[in-house]
């Protein structure tokens, strides 16, 4: 007679394992650069020693460890910058071996290819020395660092934006982004902007900065700083063009939400001086960084798409 047995019992099934938010987002940035790695010839990624730039390199050094990050950094530099950020980006890039491009605005003036305005701010000059340098380094893909919170151009732009052969952004050309899949197809002279934070806010970037210990430029803390207002925004004292008549300098407690140029970038009153507190103060604000703190975006209700469209970032 047939004997049989009876089976053991079936081990108890374990609950899925849930990804939290933080590495939902940095599992799909991971995802991008690897895929751009795969797609293009000669990518690079825009450093600006602003934290989204330094996170999205924090991202790219993840995504390749523990070989070295085969995409070169490209600062465009505008001659305005804070101190304390060019000392990072020079720090960084030595800490990890990194090869950096400058473009620098302050020569395209001098050799007559662009003109001071008369505001004195530089950051709406940066697109010219910005597609010189694509062009010249034969970059098909540059990484950037924009979100989609941070302002209305920037919401309609897709995860792969292909510019033209003018450099130039037309939403119109904006491709299908369907389960992740990204078409990097494009045309000899046209290149590809990528933005592996595109689905990131403010408050994300500042709790991943937290979770992964990354170091930042101090002037994102609370600090005391010589600055005068101009537009509502506290802007520092500088050789660029302020303060004007009228204009008187304080030592205030300030730090700053975003980095760009010293003339156009503002300082917001803050005592903030540890990452938590910065949470805790990004959590009650009801403004985008660049809505509350970048002149260059107020010039025009379509500032940054009319930028975009010429080339800017």
């Amino acid at each position: 007679m047939l004997q049989t047995s009876t089976p053991p019992p079936a081990p108890p099934r374990s609950a899925p394992t849930r990804l939290s938010h933080l590495d939902a987002l940095e599992a799909e940035a991971v995802h991008i650069f690897r895929e751009v790695a795969g797609e293009f010839e000669n990518p690079v990624i825009l450093f600006s020693g602003g934290k989204d730039s330094i996170v999205m390199l924090h991202l790219a050094l993840k995504a390749f460890a523990p070989a070295p990050v085969p995409f070169a950094l490209l600062h465009v530099d505008t001659g305005h910058n804070f101190p304390e950020v060019l000392a990072y980006r020079d720090r960084v890039v030595a800490e990890h071996g990194l090869r950096l491009h400058v473009a620098s605005v302050q020569q395209f003036i001098d050799t007559g290819r662009l003109r001071e305005r008369p505001d004195g701010t530089r950051n709406p000059l940066q697109t010219v020395p910005l597609l010189d340098a694509i062009e010249t380094g034969r970059f098909d893909a540059v990484f950037g660092g924009g979100r989609r919170d941070e302002e209305k151009a920037r919401a309609k732009e897709r995860v792969f934006s292909l510019r033209d052969e003018f450099g130039a952004w037309d939403p119109r050309r904006q491709r299908p982004e369907l389960w992740s899949l990204y078409n990097g197809r494009h045309a000899v002279g046209e290149h590809v902007r990528v933005f592996p934070l595109s689905n990131w806010t403010e408050l994300d970037v500042w709790q991943y900065i937290e979770r992964e210990k990354i170091d930042l430029p101090e002037i994102y803390y609370a600090h005391e700083r010589d600055v005068f207002a101009r537009n509502g925004m506290w802007l520092t004292a500088g050789e660029w063009g302020g303060p004007k008549d009228g204009e008187t300098v304080e030592r205030r407690l300030v730090r700053y939400r975003t980095v760009g140029d010293m003339s156009c970038t503002g300082a917001v009153d803050s005592d903030a001086d540890t990452i938590a507190a910065v949470i805790t103060e990004i959590a009650a604000s009801r403004l985008t960084e660049r809505g509350a703190t970048r002149a260059d975006d107020k010039m025009s209700e379509a500032a940054m798409e009319d930028r975009k469209r010429e080339g800017y970032f």
